[in-house]
């Protein structure tokens, strides 16, 4: 969660390292004014609504964050992302536009690269949502739901199922219901890391 600007700052380099961005080069800025990346405008979007729900509280601020957030949700809306402010850590990679809809009560790691068609969410009338670790991947289709943890280095297959903890590291879980399907590296799937 941002609790000050060095935070905020740090959240914006990281998401750009997980998408690929290069931030460092005047070509590469330039070339973002040209082809304009909806996802990292989003991803910078709800970075900022964060740093100003989270650290400014003025009322002039209070009134640029209540701005910002109609903009960002209407962004959410042509996108088809349903992202809550202060779930995901430093380096969320969203592969894609496309249906993500995460619970407000979740909270996921560092590093989480997420796929489209994918759902984050509490179950059974509990309010409790998942809790990810960091250096997580979430495949297309996955639907993670309930009062569950998943661990570090975790690689959820696609169209998976996850509705019980898991707390062995480096494995990927996958069908239906989600189970351990064998032991992998996260950094092969991960590329920034």
């Amino acid at each position: 969660m941002i609790t000050n600007k060095e935070e905020y700052l740090y959240y914006i380099q990281q998401d750009a390292l997980a998408l690929g961005i290069d931030n460092k080069t005047l070509r590469s800025k330039a070339e973002r004014l040209i082809i304009v990346n909806v996802i990292y405008e989003f991803q910078k979007k709800l970075r900022k609504i964060e740093y100003y729900k989270n650290c400014r509280t003025d009322l002039f601020s209070k009134f640029i964050y209540g701005c910002m957030k109609i903009r960002f949700l209407k962004l959410s809306r042509r996108l088809g992302f349903s992202i809550p402010e202060n779930v995901f850590g430093p380096g969320l990679s969203i592969v894609h536009y496309g249906t993500i809809v995460v619970n407000a009560n979740a909270k996921v790691g560092a590093n989480c690269r997420i796929h489209p068609s994918t759902c984050i969410g509490a179950s059974g009338g509990n309010s409790m949502a998942p809790i990810i670790g960091d250096n997580v991947y979430i495949a297309p289709g996955a639907k993670i739901y309930g009062n569950i943890t998943i661990s570090n280095n975790i690689a959820i297959s696609a169209n998976a199922a996850v509705g019980k903890s898991f707390f062995e590291e480096n494995i990927m879980i996958g069908g239906v219901p989600a189970k351990k399907i064998k032991e992998v590296n996260i950094k092969n799937i991960i590329k920034h890391l």
